[in-house]
């Protein structure tokens, strides 16, 4: 990933460059922006609480596993730790959904449900479905979500390459998706282009761990070659990709 990033900070640009509105809006107000809230703080003081918290569990892995952690058997303090996504990330998914409003969210990867709290308190109104294939973090996810007052959260617990298709089939469209569960690249491509049928033009997909790896940076590059991807956006971390048909195709590489 060493080398992947020295080729991102060469080649990743900044609103100068952009001359497109729709990408140099978002860049701007959304991907750049420093507002803070009290909202933040709240879900930062529950990371926290988590940090420190000993308790044992024992995790059910269906994805890639950890680069960390060989044992299945781990304190949520160390889940917490590696397996949350850092503030930045949680801020930027706020953000986004704060700004683009959608209705349906689907988030793939609860883990302890920091992440999807950020989601949830992004807009309140919103049926956020969020997919967990481990039922003892799923519990603790749950009680995050209840002290954290996030009563829009249904969360699935099993393998997704399972429960996946069938909310898909239950959803008349997807406007914004956390891609943040297996990190390979043939259950990547699988959650993509089983998701890609409920796509309009102003769907959001956001995929987590881009260049994580070999399998994911190609899953990555398959993604925003797809020909229903119209703007791809790479913040190296996590990449963005929209539908919105009224746009030519672009690809950004852009610093965050």
């Amino acid at each position: 990933m060493i080398k992947k990033y020295l080729k991102y900070l060469l080649t990743a640009r900044n609103e100068h460059s952009l001359h497109s509105p729709f990408v140099f809006e978002l860049y701007t107000k959304v991907i750049r922006s420093k507002k803070s809230s009290d909202i933040f703080r709240e879900i930062e003081l529950l990371r926290s609480k988590l940090l420190k918290d000993k308790r044992t569990i024992e995790i059910t892995d269906f994805g890639a596993g950890s680069k960390i952690y060989k044992s299945n058997t781990r304190q949520i303090r160390q889940i917490a730790k590696s397996a949350e996504k850092s503030p930045k990330f949680g801020k930027l998914l706020f953000r986004l959904i704060s700004f683009f409003q959608p209705s349906v969210i689907f988030d793939l990867g609860t883990s302890l449900g920091i992440t999807t709290i950020y989601e949830s308190k992004a807009n309140p109104k919103a049926k956020l479905i969020s997919f967990e294939g481990c039922p003892e973090t799923a519990k603790i996810a749950l009680q995050n979500f209840s002290d954290t007052a996030c009563n829009n959260i249904e969360v699935v617990v099993g393998n997704l390459d399972e429960t996946l298709r069938e909310k898909v089939n239950q959803v008349s469209q997807i406007d914004f998706a956390f891609f943040d569960a297996n990190h390979r690249y043939e259950p990547t491509m699988q959650y993509f282009k089983t998701c890609l049928p409920k796509v309009h033009n102003e769907t959001v997909f956001v995929f987590d761990d881009i260049h994580w790896s070999e399998e994911m940076h190609r899953a990555w590059t398959d993604i925003k070659n797809d020909s229903s991807v119209l703007i791809s956006i790479d913040l190296f971390f996590v990449g963005l990709v929209f539908f919105r048909t009224n746009q030519p195709k672009q690809d950004f590489v852009l610093r965050f």
